[in-house]
């Protein structure tokens, strides 16, 4: 099974990006399965239905989230009719949406599983409490598990790396916009980057307009974070191959486009 990820999409750079490169990606990565994180895809914040659909009719199979979930209200009145919507896990029991999300390709059902992180983030359920019980869902019905976990500390996501090496197949590291040069098969075959990266502006500071936000750090004062209108994009992934039977993963590896850097394979 080759998966393909694609990391947090920022506004309208953010989805060109994707809907320019999408399709190439797939191709030059065999891709049997497609996830995009997609929690900033609105104007920097949030996904709207219109949206969600639009991944999907671009070649998203599965749609993650992550903290800026519920900025845009909408989304209340459609996630729980959103089967390749995953939002994180650890919300409270009565969190509208799921944690949990089972896709069926290639003959072979593959679970997708969201979690946010503690650490500098806003509190939630315990993720390494969570996950337990979500893997032992999962396993249920395949050994096919891949892990999106949304976390500001690196140190948070190599904990959860190493805490699930060998109970997943794959975990990837997404919020931080920035991606890392750490991709790995760990010790008993579970493959991980502390974070795939961003899709959006290549000229902004995460994603957002620059200036604002150096003038928050001079001066301290509340700044207004906008998306930059540019063509001038980036486009951060991941693509893995696991293996069908064990789960492990065979192969990882990151996927950087921008203006300075082209790399498919």
């Amino acid at each position: 099974m080759n998966i393909l990820f694609i990391g947090d999409v920022v506004g309208k750079p953010g989805r060109e990006a994707l809907r320019q490169n999408l399709s190439n990606l797939q191709d030059q990565h065999k891709a049997d399965l497609t996830i995009v994180n997609g929690e900033n895809a609105a104007h920097g914040k949030g996904l709207t239905k219109k949206l969600y659909h639009q991944f999907l009719e671009w070649g998203a199979d599965v749609v993650t989230l992550g903290n800026h979930a519920w900025d845009k209200k909408e989304i209340f009145d459609f996630i729980d009719d959103a089967e390749y919507l995953v939002r994180p896990a650890n919300y409270p029991e009565g969190t509208p949406g799921e944690g949990l999300r089972f896709v069926k390709k290639k003959q072979k059902t593959v679970a997708i599983i969201n979690l946010m992180g503690r650490v500098f983030m806003n509190p939630l359920d315990d993720p390494f409490q969570v996950i337990d019980s979500l893997i032992d869902q999962a396993k249920s019905k395949t050994n096919l598990i891949f892990v999106d976990f949304h976390a500001e500390a690196t140190s948070e996501k190599q904990a959860m790396g190493w805490y699930l090496d060998g109970k997943v197949s794959t975990i990837v590291g997404t919020h931080t916009h920035i991606q890392t040069s750490d991709e790995r098969i760990l010790t008993n075959g579970t493959g991980y980057i502390t974070d795939v990266g961003m899709t959006g502006a290549y000229d902004s500071i995460l994603g957002m307009e620059k200036e604002s936000i150096i003038r928050k750090f001079k001066t301290g004062l509340p700044a207004k974070f906008e998306v930059p209108e540019t063509e001038k994009t980036v486009l951060s992934g991941i693509s893995v191959s696991i293996d069908d039977q064990t789960g492990k993963t065979n192969n990882i590896k990151r996927i950087l486009i921008n203006a300075d850097h082209i790399n498919f394979n």
